[in-house]
């Protein structure tokens, strides 16, 4: 990328993968790279920084879509993507390199691991993916309502429409919610279609009585196989973070 050139702009987008997408091709059609990327929720104004809102083009981000995948690999694709949903420093600036490169080497680019910014993605996608999987195992849904669950999650990572795909394979009749708490959104699915909305507004109902007997019998069945002799908190830590024991039923000791 030594011919690119650097110009002094903060490029604002709406915080969408398409829109990312859009920037991917601007940047890449004019061979300009800016010097940040930050979407517009997350910008703090201030008087040093040269800003220029990029709208999202989807027919622009659909073409930069199918031609990493084309022109790059779908390794590429799913690296850039899963990389776009972690809480990495300057993730933009580091997929937008990781990507045009990618456009002139090829799926070779995935082994430059000595390329800092193409480190950075296969490091920010793994972080994501790993996260995204411990939840599919420590997320617990509650009934709120006659086939009605509901699910609170406080993740690092944006992962909660991967993980509410996921659901939606295994509880393909439920209707349920997951609700990201760090981010204030929610995964809406009523056994047909699924969306992802704003929770600032959304009132949860009170579990039902009969979710309330089902968690008392949870909690004595983990009391009861639980030997306290063996106690090991590190050792429960290191396969279960203690960040994730506020949204479990159970008490962790």
């Amino acid at each position: 990328m030594s011919n690119w050139k650097l110009i002094n702009k903060t490029y604002l987008y709406d915080g969408t993968f398409d829109g990312f997408l859009t920037i991917v091709f601007n940047s890449y059609s004019t061979k300009t790279l800016p010097q940040k990327i930050i979407s517009e929720e997350e910008y703090i104004p201030n008087f040093l920084d040269k800003t220029q809102y990029i709208n999202t083009n989807y027919e622009k981000a659909k073409r930069v879509f199918d031609g990493i995948n084309k022109n790059i690999c779908y390794e590429a694709l799913y690296n850039s993507f899963y990389a776009f949903l972690s809480d990495g420093k300057n993730k933009e600036i580091s997929i937008l390199k990781y990507l045009c490169d990618g456009f002139d080497i090829g799926p070779k680019i995935n082994t430059m691991l000595t390329i800092s910014y193409v480190f950075a993605v296969i490091n920010m996608r793994k972080r994501a993916l790993s996260e995204c999987h411990k939840l599919k195992g420590l997320l617990r849904f509650m009934e709120i309502g006659e086939n009605l669950y509901y699910a609170s999650i406080h993740p690092d990572n944006n992962i909660l429409e991967p993980l509410g795909h996921h659901f939606i394979k295994r509880l393909p009749t439920q209707n349920f919610i997951i609700h990201d708490k760090n981010r204030n959104i929610c995964f809406l699915y009523n056994s047909q279609e699924y969306k992802i909305i704003d929770s600032i507004n959304l009132k949860i109902p009170d579990i039902t009585e009969e979710e309330q007997k089902y968690q008392e019998l949870w909690k004595l069945f983990f009391k009861t196989i639980a030997i306290q002799e063996r106690k090991n908190a590190r050792c429960q830590m290191q396969f279960m973070p203690k960040k994730y024991w506020q949204d479990l039923i159970e008490e962790p000791y």
